[in-house]
């Protein structure tokens, strides 16, 4: 009496396990601040006493799935730790990134602070964050990228806006991205 119900589930477990194999994982990678960091620019410039190396003109930062664009970024060593600090500058600099559960953020802000050995990026100036269709604007918005975590602040008469979209609409605007022209 047991064989048939030990055969049947024995061919079940074999079936799930051979599906689980053939599904394709549509996790993202995680971000890791210890990922080599890449920069590229039009040009360079470094004072070595101050270990503060500034790059210049179209400048793109990447880092995994990290993207930085901005005009200037300096990259400022601290003496105390070697952590980096690197403070993009542009009209606007920008900052994407793709999430564990694979979806992107993108910040972007006259100014931003980005330190990985904070795991936070702090953008100021006209600051926007942008994930799946919402927005959330304000003076100054401060993002932890290992907790995603995020603070919005604006000026004293000023206010923080929030604009959230229904996952309907959210899927209709990506889907309407993702067609070719």
């Amino acid at each position: 009496m047991c064989r048939p119900f030990t055969k049947k589930l024995k061919t079940k477990l074999t079936f799930l396990a051979a599906l689980i194999l053939l599904v394709p994982t549509a996790s993202a990678e995680k971000f890791n601040v210890e990922q080599e960091i890449k920069i590229s620019s039009s040009r360079q410039a470094a004072d070595l006493k101050n270990k503060i190396f500034s790059y210049i003109d179209n400048v793109i930062i990447s880092q995994g799935t990290l993207k930085i664009h901005a005009e200037l970024v300096q990259v400022i060593t601290q003496e105390k730790n070697e952590n980096k600090i690197y403070i993009a500058k542009g009209s606007p600099a920008t900052f994407e990134q793709t999430l564990q559960d694979g979806s992107p953020i993108n910040l972007q802000a006259n100014e931003i602070r980005y330190e990985p050995g904070m795991n936070t990026v702090v953008i100021s100036g006209n600051a926007l964050l942008r994930q799946e269709g919402s927005e959330v604007s304000g003076s100054k918005i401060t993002y932890n990228f290992e907790t995603e975590y995020v603070n919005a602040e604006s000026l004293e008469n000023a206010k923080v806006e929030t604009v959230l979209q229904p996952k309907a609409k959210a899927e209709l605007t990506k889907k309407s991205k993702d067609k070719p022209e």
